[in-house]
């Protein structure tokens, strides 16, 4: 189904305004500056190969005060607040989304040039569900339209994706797209993005006990062989090298975990900005990683 701004009046503000907002008939999920196509020619091929080598240079420099040695392996983060920012400047709430696919874009570019190996964002609830229908239809058709328009990109760009949360409810063509996005781009390795799309963080450690509850029933594993090791192997996030996050950021001034990857925040460091997520950009970013990057982190035990 394709959708237009005209069509969501459960999204359409009583304000008025003297300028309309722009049309957004497509609603690209990550739309990142990439290098522009390779030609049959050698020598723009060349060119471009060497433009690439020095872009790449330049973004494993890093602002300061961040420190190389610091930086997190893996960042969480609940993009919370797009209904808000919407309502706050009286636009239709679509657009508060689409200003949050915008704030998307620039952290997945941040995480690429920084050189974070590991994005997880919370794109989808299982509790939204509960919000009206045409919302859900709409951000539904937002993801799908993206992943289709962006999929050639994060196979240029070297972007792993990875979908964890229950998809069998997501609408088929969406699950057809998200399987040939996952067996697309798994050998690339220069940013994993980890997308939770109806997850539930309570049930990703419930299904992780029937698994493994299954494997003791079927005399694969004996039941004094299960500890948090085996556990952490059966949720989700096994799909990434760095399963636990080392920070997790909240936006929108929230300060709660909201069902997000409930065991692998055991030990992750907090950091809650009050800036709604489409607010939320380099700046705000950098704060986050600053803060991080001043803490110990000492997993329980003593301080020195």
């Amino acid at each position: 189904m394709v959708f237009s701004l005209h069509h969501l009046q459960l999204f359409h503000s009583p304000t008025r305004f003297s300028s309309q907002p722009k049309s957004t008939t497509n609603h690209p999920l990550i739309s990142l500056k990439l290098p522009t196509r390779l030609s049959n020619n050698p020598l723009a091929f060349a060119q471009n190969a060497a433009t690439s080598h020095i872009d790449s240079e330049k973004a494993a420099l890093l602002p300061p005060p961040l420190r190389k040695e610091l930086m997190p392996n893996h960042v969480a983060v609940i993009m919370d607040g797009n209904r808000r920012w919407a309502k706050m400047k009286g636009l239709p709430i679509a657009l508060g989304y689409e200003a949050g696919v915008r704030a998307l874009k620039n952290l997945v570019q941040l995480c690429c040039d920084w050189r974070i190996s590991v994005l997880t964002v919370f794109a989808f609830s299982s509790q939204n569900w509960f919000r009206p229908k045409m919302e859900v239809d709409f951000l539904m058709g937002l993801f799908e339209r993206g992943l289709k328009n962006e999929l050639e990109d994060f196979v240029r760009a070297g972007i792993r994706m990875s979908i964890i949360g229950d998809s069998s409810k997501l609408p088929k063509s969406l699950q057809d797209l998200i399987d040939k996005a996952v067996k697309t781009t798994k050998e690339n390795s220069r940013l994993h993005l980890v997308v939770a799309v109806n997850y539930s963080g309570q049930y990703d450690v419930v299904q992780a006990c029937q698994n493994i509850a299954q494997k003791v029933k079927d005399g694969i594993i004996e039941p004094k062989d299960v500890d948090g090791f085996l556990v952490e192997q059966e949720l989700q996030t096994n799909c990434t090298g760095f399963p636990c996050p080392d920070l997790l950021i909240r936006t929108s001034g929230e300060q709660r975990l909201s069902n997000f990857l409930l065991w692998q925040l055991a030990y992750t460091e907090l950091f809650f900005s009050h800036s709604h997520w489409p607010d939320f950009g380099e700046t705000e970013f950098l704060e986050a990683l600053c803060s991080f990057q001043q803490r110990q982190r000492r997993y329980g035990a003593q301080s020195s």
